[in-house]
């Protein structure tokens, strides 16, 4: 809390002055995008690896980057879910989602140990996540040097995807030709951000050769 509260007075000083115009243009109005769907872990912060500025991203954030199917949307655990979905979909108009997951993350952890023991709402919400392990079974290609976590930190990455695409405002902005889909994966380790290559079958790093294959696809 202490670094929080003095990183605070420190904005203040020495980098409000520089994003005072931006953010009051930001006042006005937002137009985001990217809907960026993320983990809670402390760890991933998309801003920074991305490089991106204030009103660039929509940023949704939950322990393991779970976007439920539209049936399950009901639910109380997956309702926030389909309505942020919805509100950068349909409001913001965003034109790229990006699921992002990451190495190291203890909701995958759990996952691939049985799901959380105890009961209680995060047993529930990662109950919702179930089908990755299938998909892992199904996708061996994926990161077989990896410790099983990780790999199933990628195939559920993919699962959210197909995910996404059962919801309403989703399935209507794509249909429309209006929204991209993009799984992303980010190693903590390295620092590094993966992009999902469906004609290869893997995740590749996002070097200058991959960030010209995607943009050259936008």
């Amino acid at each position: 809390m202490r670094k929080l509260v003095e990183g605070i007075v420190r904005f203040r000083r020495e980098a409000r002055p520089e994003y005072r115009a931006q953010f009051a243009h930001l006042a006005l109005d937002q137009q985001p995008d990217t809907l960026f769907i993320a983990c809670s872990d402390s760890r991933v912060v998309p801003n920074t690896f991305a490089s991106t500025d204030p009103g660039d991203l929509f940023v949704v954030r939950n322990p393991g980057n779970i976007i439920p199917p539209e049936d399950a949307s009901q639910a109380p655990a997956a309702a926030g879910a389909a309505a942020a979905v919805e509100f950068a979909v349909r409001r913001l108009g965003v034109t790229d989602a990006v699921v992002c997951g990451h190495s190291d993350c203890a909701a995958m952890k759990a996952l691939a140990a049985g799901g959380e023991t105890g009961g209680g709402p995060l047993a529930a919400w990662l109950q919702t996540a179930g089908d990755s392990l299938s998909e892992l079974e199904r996708r061996t290609e994926l990161a077989p040097e990896r410790p099983l976590h990780d790999r199933l930190a990628q195939a559920h990455a993919l699962v959210q995807l197909e995910h996404l695409k059962t919801h309403a405002a989703v399935r209507e902005a794509l249909a429309a030709g209006r929204l991209r889909l993009h799984a992303w994966w980010f190693d903590l380790a390295g620092a590094d951000v993966h992009a999902w290559e469906p004609e290869l079958g893997r995740f590749t790093l996002i070097d200058e050769a991959e960030a010209e294959r995607i943009l050259r696809r936008l």
